[in-house]
């Protein structure tokens, strides 16, 4: 004999049990609730439920929940109604049912039922489903995909169901363009002690996380530590996986990193030069053209603003650095602007 216990519900309910008769091959009733009381009340809600009949399972689950707010099974009641508004695409009043279980049943197979319903929920509304405003849906949903997928990170914790709330968050950031929550989201995924290291998204989430380095950016005059990250991550995952490296073109993001960084560089020494501080102009100069020589930033500083800068250094140190500047000149511009060149072109 083989012994199923049946329930309706995505949680065990008082269980209808059943037999496989071996002469039969069929299955057969052994146990059930006692009529009239509680949990035969119930289990009739959950099989209206599973027999699609989803009103007349919300309208009983509703009035069992009235009537025995006390009882041993009613977390399984609020998901049977939570499920049954579920199935009749009333997503956000589903989550009063689902959120009540999560919250006030933890640890409990019923909590942790809620809580999937909750991600399938909140991953529906970050994709673009709508909530219900005025019968219509036409609702903008994402803030409850967010507070949705924080609240299933913060009560299940490095489990799977985190770890896909952990993801979709990350991603719906991306997809709305708030590229500062993405990259912080995708950074607490890859995390090795409190994010998911392990993850078969683990290379998507780097791969964004450079991505949305990058995008941050804003520009010369605004921190570069973020492009300075991505550049070492795109070093590292050139050796670690060429194949993605590969795919997302690794060598060409590190050249545009490379040009932004110049830039900064750049637009640095300008300043400087700018309230005539011309030595630490110099300096950002020579760093500009050893770090990243081969970028448009550097060409222009050589050709432009070293023949600016050259007379107004101290001789001492105009007799350390014209050398530098003149070889570089050389080999990227095929011609040198020494200091003699200078005065002579001056009127």
């Amino acid at each position: 004999m083989l012994i199923l216990a049946m329930a309706a519900s995505s949680v065990a309910l008082a269980q209808e049990s059943y037999v496989l008769d071996d002469k039969t091959d069929k299955w057969v009733l052994t146990d059930s609730p006692t009529a009239g009381t509680p949990e035969a009340q119930l289990a009739t809600a959950a099989k209206q439920l599973a027999d699609g009949k989803d009103e007349e399972a919300m309208q009983l689950a509703a009035a069992w929940i009235s009537g025995n707010e006390r009882h041993p099974l009613i977390a399984e009641a609020h998901l049977i109604h939570g499920d049954a508004l579920f199935a009749q695409k009333e997503y956000y009043q589903s989550l009063f049912d689902y959120e009540l279980v999560a919250r006030d049943h933890y640890g409990t197979k019923a909590a942790i039922a809620a809580n999937e319903k909750e991600l399938e929920i909140a991953t529906m509304f970050s994709r673009g489903m709508k909530r219900k405003l005025w019968g219509m849906r036409i609702s903008d949903a994402t803030e409850e995909a967010e507070e949705l997928f924080i609240r299933i990170q913060e009560r299940l914790p490095r489990s799977p169901l985190a770890e896909s709330a952990a993801i979709e968050l990350a991603d719906m950031y991306y997809r709305t363009k708030d590229m500062r929550l993405a990259n912080e989201a995708y950074l607490i995924f890859i995390d090795p002690v409190i994010g998911f290291p392990n993850s078969e998204h683990i290379e998507k989430a780097r791969t964004r996380l450079i991505y949305t380095r990058l995008a941050a950016f804003r520009g010369p005059a605004y921190d570069d530590s973020g492009l300075i990250d991505a550049r070492k991550e795109l070093v590292q995952l050139t050796y670690a996986n060429k194949d993605l490296a590969d795919t997302i073109n690794s060598s060409a993001l590190i050249t545009r990193i490379d040009e932004s960084l110049g830039q900064k560089l750049l637009s640095t020494a300008k300043w400087y030069l700018k309230v005539n501080k011309p030595i630490a102009a110099e300096y950002t100069v020579r760093r500009l053209v050893m770090e990243y020589k081969d970028t448009g930033a550097t060409v222009e500083a050589l050709e432009y603003l070293v023949p600016e800068l050259l007379p107004l250094l101290p001789p001492v140190v105009l007799s350390e650095v014209e050398e530098f500047y003149a070889a570089h000149q050389e080999a990227l511009l095929g011609k040198t602007f020494t200091t003699i060149d200078i005065e002579k072109n001056q009127p």
